[in-house]
């Protein structure tokens, strides 16, 4: 095995977007890609792991900027800030995502028939939010994220497959946020799927969350990472046979 790391960036409305391409370059071939998102602190080690976890399973990967300029934020505030306004501004977050896309397809080892995405928290939102822009995605997945908030028009835009992987325990999102999921899902006809797991709070997929020292609402369980890790590869084997 020989997952390479690259830089990789493209612009969306004069804004530079500094992302990394993982890629196994002893595998022969075309595969599958996916573009990973962040939390809403940006580009961080749970999105660039991912990336390089997914090339070393087969797929090709893209740690994917959405703020531009690379940007980690370790202001909270600021990263809360910086989300809600891609939140309020869906077809910008779309333009990202297929930006993203296009520079992951253009790579002779990704097979453009067969493109996913998936996010932690907020990467998770943006992951689905690109597949409501119509991006032509066989899979969306959401880790402790994906919840996004209805908006039925768009919905009925998602031609793949949606995963969520969410702690029930989580208040970020509460059970009347996945209930709206749920009814905005099945009103838009979209094959979806939702795994809770009891016992389990905010950012399950982080190891280092516990330093925040938040256990109300932020816990890793490395038990709930792997079971979720395990269900979106499924779900990609499912979709890309």
């Amino acid at each position: 095995m020989a997952v390479k790391a690259e830089p990789l960036s493209y612009s969306v409305d004069g804004v530079e977007m500094l992302s990394t391409y993982y890629v196994d370059e002893a595998k022969a071939g075309r595969r599958p890609g996916v573009l990973v998102f962040s939390d809403a602190r940006g580009l961080d080690d749970v999105a660039h792991g991912g990336a390089r976890r997914l090339a070393e399973q087969g797929f090709a990967a893209i740690a994917c900027d959405v703020y531009g300029g690379g940007r980690y934020i370790e202001d909270r505030d600021e990263a809360i800030r910086l989300a809600t306004e891609l939140v309020a501004a869906p077809d910008l977050t779309g333009k990202r995502g297929a930006a993203g896309i296009a520079a992951l397809t253009a790579h002779a080892q990704v097979d453009p028939s067969k493109i996913a995405a998936m996010g932690y928290c907020f990467g998770g939102n943006v992951a689905v939010e690109i597949a409501r822009g119509g991006a032509p995605l066989a899979a969306s997945v959401g880790f402790h994220g994906g919840a996004v908030p209805p908006i039925p028009e768009r919905s009925r835009n998602i031609t793949g497959k949606v995963l969520l992987c969410l702690g029930a325990n989580d208040p970020m999102i509460p059970l009347e946020m996945r209930t709206a999921f749920e009814e905005d899902m099945r009103a838009a006809g979209v094959d979806f799927r939702m795994h809770l797991y009891g016992g389990v709070y905010h950012s399950f997929t982080n190891p280092t969350i516990d330093q925040m020292n938040m256990p109300e609402t932020f816990r890793y369980d490395p038990k709930a990472e792997a079971r979720s890790w395990k269900e979106m590869i499924a779900l990609f084997e499912e979709v890309f046979g």
